[in-house]
This record gives structure tokens, sequence and C-alpha cells, in this order.
């Protein structure tokens, strides 16, 4: 009895202290902060969710080299050549997230129309895979192509919740996370309400849609402002720099403390106006 009790009580002795001596090691989760998980989600939004990472960062590279070779043919003033660089670098993500904020602004106003579609579905009596895969019918023209991807994926797995995670990498919106993890749950567990819900999130939707429509257009004003800011300096400098003697001046370390200086203060003065005129975007929270 004693061996027992000796025995049970090393146990117990050594199962509180696992924790501690052997902790769990958990899976990384996908966090903002991964900068290559940000990219592929920026890319899908903006429909280049096929282009692969490392082929769109050589993209970035050679249009930095072409720019920096044009401004030092055209001008030859070179930290004109540094500022085109860098310029270049950043223009393919500039124009990846023009086109993604773009794209979710489109589809802000036709999340409604889906869920409102998926409610006639479902109440006509269509199960819930039917239900979604008939929006590549009957939805909106901007997200049809990806509703068909979920067909064809259905289709061949047979899994709703596969095809469901696959749509939402592809669609890469909080909105459409929010109303397919909706769908997901009432798959998993049931309910009777899930058409009640969806009416609510619709409702929801069309009052948020208007409400970001007219702050947008009220602070226009300031994101413009922020733009003719920023280019009007560097169009007077390019006039400036076109004269040889202006380009040999700025050729000298002065100039080119004066022109990064320059680009510093506009970076910093676009950002501050962006964020004052920028209104909060949802974070993808179910990803």
């Amino acid at each position: 009895m004693t061996i027992v009790l000796g025995c049970l009580l090393g146990a117990g002795t050594l199962l509180t202290a696992s924790p501690f001596l052997w902790p769990q090691r958990r899976a990384p989760l996908k966090s903002h902060g991964n900068w290559t998980h940000r990219y592929r989600s920026r890319m899908a939004q903006a429909g280049l969710g096929s282009l692969p990472v490392a082929a769109f960062i050589t993209l970035s590279v050679v249009v930095a080299i072409a720019s920096a070779a044009l401004a030092q043919a055209t001008l030859g003033v070179q930290p004109l050549t540094v500022v085109a660089t860098i310029n270049g670098l950043l223009l393919p993500t500039a124009l990846v997230s023009w086109r993604a904020a773009g794209k979710r602004r489109a589809n802000r106003t036709v999340w409604p129309d889906v869920v409102d579609h998926l409610v006639s579905a479902v109440r006509s009596g269509l199960a819930l895979p039917d239900s979604v895969a008939g929006l590549a019918q009957t939805g909106p023209a901007s997200v049809r192509s990806a509703f068909a991807e979920f067909d064809r994926d259905y289709r061949m797995t047979g899994n709703f919740a596969h095809s469901i995670d696959r749509l939402k990498n592809s669609l890469a919106d909080p909105v459409a996370d929010r109303i397919l993890e909706t769908l997901r749950m009432a798959r998993e567990v049931g309910g009777s309400d899930l058409t009640v819900v969806l009416r609510s999130l619709a409702h929801w939707l069309r009052q948020d849609t208007a409400v970001r429509q007219e702050v947008e257009a009220r602070q226009s004003w300031i994101v413009n402002a922020a733009k003719l800011g920023v280019a009007a300096p560097w169009l007077v400098l390019l006039l400036l720099a076109s004269r040889p003697e202006a380009a040999h001046a700025y050729n000298t370390p002065a100039g080119l403390l004066v022109i990064l200086g320059g680009l510093v203060v506009s970076v910093l003065a676009y950002r501050v106006m962006i964020t004052l005129g920028k209104l909060p975007e949802e974070r993808r929270w179910f990803q």
C-alpha cells in the first residue's frame, strides 16, 4: 500500500510540474504581423491571388531598376535617381493596395444582395451548399466567379468546411468571412434562426455602407489635398532639375540632403493627412 501511495504521489507531482518542464509548443498563428500573409491577403483582394509573392517582389525590383535608369538618363541627378528607385520599388505595392481598396469598396454594396439571395434560397428549401453554389448564377456579377469556384470544389470534395475555407481565401473580405462563418455554424450545429440572422446582417450592412459613403464623400477633400500637397513640390523640383545649373547644384551633398529631407517630410505629411481622412477598415478575424 505504501508503494502504491508513493507512486500516486510521484505521478501527481510530475503532472503538476509538467506544464513548466515541458511547455506545449503551439503552432504559429496567422497574425497580421506576418508580412507574407498580409501580402497574400492584399493580393487576393486585388484579384491577384494566383501570383506568387516571390514573383511580385521580383516585379517590384525590376520596376525600381527601370525607374532608376530612366531618371538617371533623363535628369542625371543622383538624388532624384534614388527617389525614383524608392518610388519604383513601392509602385507595384501601391497599385495592388489601390486596386484592393477599390474592390473592397465596390463589394461593400453587393454583400447585402448576396445575403438576400441566400435568404431566398434557404427559405425555398435548398440545402446550404446548394444555396451558396447558386450564387454563381444568381449572385452579383463581381463575385460570381468565386462562388463558381466553390461550386466546382464542393462537387469534387463534398467537404463543405474545406470549400468554405477556400472561398474565404478567394474573396479575402471581412464581410464575406462573417457571412460564410455564419453559414458554417448553421451547417454544423443547425438552427431555425438562420434567415433571421442573415436578414439582420443585411440590414446592418446596408446601414454601414450608407454611413461610410457619406463620410467618405465629406472627407474626400482631405485625401485630395494630401495628394496635391505631395505632388506639387516634386513637380516643381522636376522642372528645376531639367536645367543644367540646377542639376549640378542638386548633385552636391547639400542637394542630396535637401531632396532626401523633402522626401521624408513629404512621406510623413502625406501619411498624417491620409490617416486623418481614412475610415477604420474591418480586420479579417475569421481566417
